[in-house]
């Protein structure tokens, strides 16, 4: 029985995916359940399974764009399993990836690539040199004294050798001094998912009246906090006390305070909402990823910290859904885990407002009219103004700042302990 395979939704308003990479080759014997196939939509990559066991014979090639619902490969389920493992042909990616077939497919290519003796042509004879080579003609000579270009560098396609007119006006002066270093270049294509995330930079950048506001926040704190509570924090609820938590529930204190941060403009409307989905901005191995922590306005410390450790392990594994990653009402990127000390974050459209976190460094600070070092971090709030006046964005980034400097009182209502759940 022939099985055809079709690309599933990945989610909604999703018609088209990539073909990102064949975990297979044409030919081989798939179990059923296995991933065959890693799919690029406009949001996310996602691995294909096999729908059945038997021999697999692919329809689309790498790099095709194919519609929900197009057959992509068929699978002959009456096919048997080949006997003998180490014969059978490798189903997944690495070094022999596409087995026997491949490694045929590669021999063959080699061959060709390699004449033998018998059909090997001669090299022609190089030109010999001659009282001409190298030497500019009259008008050549001019055009090569105007560009500064040494005659000596020029080859010359004149007869025998000689420089002509036409040499001195395609010669390019040279930029600096040869050093007979690797000067290649490669071109590769974008996945759909980084393409998307170029477009939709661009959107924001084109589409919004996008602002910057800077502060910087006293770490110490927060820094006590952890000290004295992250190892009994983590061994009852299984995670880390980080600092997402507390910039979470920062956050939507101040999104409480300053609701018109956490609105968006819908044609000319203005749509608020009462609840608060964060989007955590995470480094992926297919690129950027943004999935949602869903009412945050309703998570303790530990929720926050077990589903943004739940949500970056599924980011890097490669399992995180579309769903996860749709919607949105605020978004925060922490730019500090590699190394920045200051950004201007780009909106996440149709969104109005993201948070930048930054590198924590000992900084001399003026503490009542002393110097103290601090360990201190920048932040940046970026915001559309087209709905949210500077007063707004000024005091939302003031009241993230007081929070993350008064955590007890205002992030724990003086009760440490329970706030953490202890």
């Amino acid at each position: 029985m022939i099985l055809e395979m079709k690309v599933p939704s990945p989610g909604e308003s999703i018609t088209e995916v990539e073909i990102a990479e064949w975990l297979v080759a044409d030919g081989d014997y798939v179990e059923k359940d296995q991933a065959i196939a890693e799919v690029d939509s406009d949001k996310a990559t996602l691995e294909l399974p096999a729908e059945a066991s038997g021999t697999i014979t692919l329809k689309a090639e790498e790099g095709d764009a194919v519609e929900v619902g197009a057959v992509v490969c068929l699978i002959d389920t009456s096919a048997a399993k080949p006997e003998g493992g180490d014969d059978a042909p490798a189903t997944y990616g690495g070094g022999d990836e596409g087995g026997n077939a491949n490694a045929e497919k590669d021999l063959a290519k080699d061959q060709k690539a390699t004449p033998n003796s018998s059909n090997h042509e001669k090299a022609p004879n190089p030109a010999k040199d001659t009282y001409a080579s190298g030497v500019a003609s009259p008008a050549a000579k001019k055009i090569l004294d105007e560009k500064g270009i040494e005659s000596s560098s020029v080859s010359g396609t004149g007869r025998d050798g000689r420089i002509t007119k036409d040499d001195a006006v395609n010669a390019v002066p040279s930029m600096g001094t040869p050093t007979g270093g690797n000067r290649g270049t490669s071109r590769s294509k974008m996945s759909m998912l980084r393409r998307k995330v170029a477009e939709r930079l661009v959107e924001a950048k084109n589409t919004t009246a996008m602002l910057t506001t800077f502060n910087e926040v006293d770490m110490s704190p927060i820094f006590e906090l952890r000290k004295q509570y992250k190892e009994d924090f983590k061994a009852k609820h299984g995670v880390g006390l980080g600092f997402m938590s507390f910039f979470t529930l920062a956050v939507v204190r101040a999104l409480k305070l300053y609701p018109a941060v956490n609105s968006m403009i819908d044609g000319k409307e203005m749509l608020s909402y009462d609840f608060v989905d964060i989007s955590i901005a995470v480094s992926g191995p297919k690129g950027l990823m943004v999935p949602v922590i869903r009412n945050a306005e309703n998570l303790s410390f530990r929720g926050v910290e077990s589903e943004v450790k739940r949500l970056a392990i599924r980011a890097r594994d490669g399992q995180i859904t579309v769903d996860e990653m749709t919607g949105g009402t605020f978004t925060i990127s922490n730019g500090g885990v590699f190394g920045s000390m200051l950004s201007t974050p780009i909106i996440n459209p149709p969104q109005s407002g993201i948070l930048g976190m930054h590198n924590i460094v000992e900084r001399p600070v003026a503490i009542d009219g002393k110097v103290e070092i601090r360990p201190i971090m920048y932040v940046a709030l970026s915001y559309d103004h087209r709905i949210i006046d500077g007063k707004e964005s000024v005091g939302f980034l003031v009241a993230v700042k007081e929070a993350l400097e008064n955590p007890e009182e205002l992030l724990m209502n003086n009760d440490v302990k329970k706030a953490l759940e202890m």
